[in-house]
């Protein structure tokens, strides 16, 4: 089976996040899958068949589990198509299970369109203080934990106790259909920062995370009041992305390279 890792969301290798993506001509069984994916030890794996309707089915796994979005991963997804396999495409179409997800290549721009998924202050429980090494100023809930912090230099200095943000889902009680924690502030030379952790799904912490920008995005844009902003997720690879708020969707663009191609042996 085709097997390739892009680094996505930069524009030069050893920076973005990366991502595997396996081309399997057949589908494998969803044990197969997940092991694969536990081989590999990045954030996500891709898997990508083409349907008979030319939609692409995409599912994406960490090594411990499957998620049920991600963006770096789409981002890797669509390069590798539109660079091989799609070339004279502008449009590719992803049956996921967050719906239909679109990736329009615009130059060497590539932009996925997003369901948005705004947070609701919530509860800031004791641990995530404790946890993060910081107070919050606040904490907002959708799909992941959002936890506002006061500058980019707080947010440079934070080193998570990993296991005690692996136990705030079941302290907390309402915390716990939340996949990890996003912390941000406002950026020195961008919109906005954030950094991504999601211990409790295998991925310590993300070095960029498309997901987390469908919550992010319109946060930052009532926030700042502005609909298009750019976006820097400050891990130790970092990344570069552009986000526009579309109301009940959002877009993320962002650059590609490849690292590896490669096969792997079942």
């Amino acid at each position: 089976m085709e097997y390739q890792i892009i680094d996505a969301f930069t524009n030069k290798l050893f920076s973005g996040n990366q991502a595997g993506v396996c081309l399997p001509n057949t589908q494998l069984p969803e044990n197969i899958m997940q092991n694969i994916a536990a081989e590999n030890n990045l954030s996500e794996t891709a898997f990508l068949l083409k349907q008979n309707n030319g939609h692409y089915n995409l599912r994406w796994f960490t090594p411990t589990t499957e998620v049920d979005l991600c963006g770096h991963a789409t981002l890797a997804s669509a390069f590798v198509l539109f660079d091989e396999r799609e070339k004279d495409a502008c449009q590719l179409t992803f049956d996921t299970a967050s719906g239909e997800l679109t990736v329009i290549r615009d130059g060497n721009l590539l932009c996925l369109n997003f369901p948005a998924s705004p947070p609701k202050e919530c509860h800031t429980h004791p641990a995530i203080g404790k946890a993060l090494g910081v107070e919050p100023i606040a904490v907002f809930k959708s799909i992941d934990l959002v936890v506002l912090v006061e500058n980019e230099d707080t947010l440079r200095c934070i080193t998570p106790d990993f296991s005690a943000l692996r136990q705030i889902a079941s302290d907390g009680g309402i915390y716990d259909d939340c996949l990890g924690i996003i912390a941000t502030a406002p950026g020195n030379g961008c919109d906005f920062v954030s950094r991504y952790f999601a211990p409790g799904a295998g991925v310590p912490e993300d070095p960029v995370t498309g997901r987390a920008h469908c919550t992010l995005t319109p946060f930052w844009s009532k926030r700042l009041g502005k609909k298009v902003m750019d976006a820097q997720q400050i891990s130790p690879r970092g990344g570069v992305l552009r986000c526009e708020d579309c109301g009940e969707r959002i877009k993320i663009s962002g650059k590609a390279v490849r690292y590896l191609k490669g096969v792997i042996e079942l």
